[in-house]
């Protein structure tokens, strides 16, 4: 990166201009004295003008060549073979060269994999990007999603919910396992129950929502994008909704299929007609919507 310590574009003239004045026999005294500059940047000058005497002397780049407190280049070695011996990660190769007695950080291991391009990456990762996010103007614009769990993972018991930001109306149904299938499934029940068509789905980067989650969604003329990543506001209104569902409704209630099955949907009638509404002026989303839902 080009980086000068000026930006006078005629500086590179007056540098030839000077080292012309020396050749021309003055003293680099003389010619720090006639242009105003210390005699040492004279003879810099001096050391780095061409022969040609028209030739311009340009300004270059005042980022140094090495950094004070860089990596021994014996260390960096090291890392590179390690990492393209196994293909391991950097955190099992900062323990193998503290093993060897290298003293080194895992940042540090870390930049140097990232600087010579030896990340690892999944072949069937998905790469998401961010379009601008819709304005909630009507409903069905935007539409967020997530899966909320309860209890071990050898005893699990989950839940997703969905809620439009525009009225604020949500819907939630009980799920023994949350996969891409489950998803779409609960989905289209969603939209099957809602008077207003799903145009844009907001999801976080769970594997529930996975690349064949937004094909199957895009068949059916519905967008889905992906919240920021470590960014957990994005999402703000359906883990807003999540908490209400869990603080008046999971809570309560004891923690089986049966249980949820026959909760839930009752919660949803109070959350979607009857609950008043801060962000609503007090109204419930079925002022909003002008219909009452059948659950």
């Amino acid at each position: 990166m080009y980086m000068p310590y000026t930006t006078n574009p005629h500086l590179p003239r007056v540098r030839r201009a000077a080292v012309n004045f020396v050749l021309m026999g003055h003293s680099t005294r003389d010619a720090a004295r006639h242009f105003g500059f210390a005699q040492g940047t004279i003879m810099k000058w001096m050391q780095r003008a061409p022969n040609n005497r028209r030739v311009l002397i340009p300004t270059c780049s005042s980022r140094p060549h090495h950094h004070p407190s860089e990596l021994p280049s014996d260390v960096v070695y090291r890392i590179l073979a390690l990492r393209r011996e196994r293909n391991q990660c950097a955190e099992i190769l900062h323990h193998r060269l503290r093993g060897e007695g290298v003293r080194v950080s895992l940042s540090s291991v870390e930049r140097i994999v990232r600087r010579y391009e030896l990340q690892r990456f999944s072949k069937n990762k998905k790469w998401h990007q961010y379009p601008d996010r819709p304005v909630a103007k009507t409903p069905g614009i935007l539409v967020q999603i997530d899966a909320v769990h309860k209890g071990a993972p050898s005893d699990r018991l989950s839940a997703y919910a969905l809620i439009d930001v525009h009225s604020r109306w949500g819907h939630a149904a009980p799920a023994l396992r949350v996969t891409s299938p489950a998803s779409l499934r609960f989905v289209r029940k969603a939209q099957n129950m809602a008077s207003f068509p799903f145009q844009t789905i907001q999801s976080d980067h769970g594997s529930e929502f996975s690349l064949w989650f937004t094909t199957m969604l895009a068949r059916t003329g519905t967008f889905h994008r992906h919240s920021r990543v470590r960014t957990p506001t994005d999402n703000a209104h359906v883990e807003r909704f999540i908490q209400t569902l869990q603080r008046e409704c999971l809570h309560r209630i004891p923690r089986t299929w049966k249980s949820w099955e026959r909760a839930i949907p009752e919660f949803l009638h109070y959350y979607n007609t009857e609950r008043p509404h801060m962000a609503l002026n007090m109204q419930t989303p079925a002022d909003m919507l002008k219909v009452i839902p059948s659950y």
